[in-house]
């Protein structure tokens, strides 16, 4: 089953083309890593995938939901993380998971937050101001922010822009549990090393189409970055 399907995306900005007719399909519980240089249309497909931006043309269809027809439906099937935490830095980490249960139609009382908290680390902050945190500390409120309701799906668009090693690996092991516990994940980065230590299924964008896609297990690390080098090369 496909849990993320999209059927030929374009995305023009005036004449220029970033996303041109691209088609992929993302299996229930598969980790898929897109990676690509800067201007390859990444960013731009997370914002459509998240509802951010409209695509010019094709077809978007996530946990069944189709973009057009049951937008709201969708982007309560997603979470979305990036370097943005999309948080409030006046409110406490409580006030601002409260909030986004809220905004779900949830009903969290303190001790499903307090749970939530404890499992991003957090719990001895939650009374605290999201502005205090460090910049670790605001992608870990991220995550729980973007999980509180529970979405089948997970959008990451370079989730691991500042963090410092600590935050590093503790963001890498949450969304390790997150795929065991069968959750499927999209993550966009341009870290070769990164992407292959953590997904499951390696692609690359370039000028807004999927020039390479394989399995994990099928490359090994210096063999898929060997392949990467190629495939940027061959698109200058």
């Amino acid at each position: 089953m496909s849990m993320i399907s999209i059927i030929n995306l374009q995305k023009k900005f005036g004449r220029k083309v970033i996303i041109n007719n691209l088609n992929l399909e993302v299996e229930k519980g598969d980790f898929l890593v897109l990676f690509g240089p800067n201007g390859a249309g990444k960013t731009t497909l997370i914002k459509i995938l998240s509802t951010l931006a409209r695509p010019t043309s094709g077809n978007v269809t996530i946990n069944g939901y189709d973009m057009r027809e049951k937008g709201v439906d969708l982007r309560a099937s997603i979470g979305m993380i990036s370097h943005n935490p999309f948080l409030y830095d006046d409110l406490t980490l409580y006030e601002n998971l409260k909030f986004y249960s809220r905004m779900y139609g949830l009903k969290k009382d303190e001790k499903a937050i307090k749970e939530l908290a404890d499992q991003v680390g957090l719990l001895h902050r939650l009374n605290d101001s999201v502005g205090e945190f460090s910049r670790g500390m605001k992608q870990r409120a991220a995550v729980a922010r973007a999980v509180i309701h529970d979405p089948p799906v997970l959008l990451l668009d370079e989730p691991y822009t500042g963090l410092d090693y600590r935050a590093w690996g503790m963001l890498s092991g949450m969304l390790s549990g997150f795929h065991r516990d069968g959750k499927t994940i999209l993550l966009i980065t341009h870290n070769v090393e990164l992407g292959h230590s953590i997904g499951a299924r390696l692609a690359c964008l370039v000028n807004g189409q999927v020039s390479f896609d394989c399995r994990k297990m099928d490359v090994a690390m210096e063999d898929f970055k060997i392949k990467y080098q190629q495939e940027m090369e061959a698109q200058k």
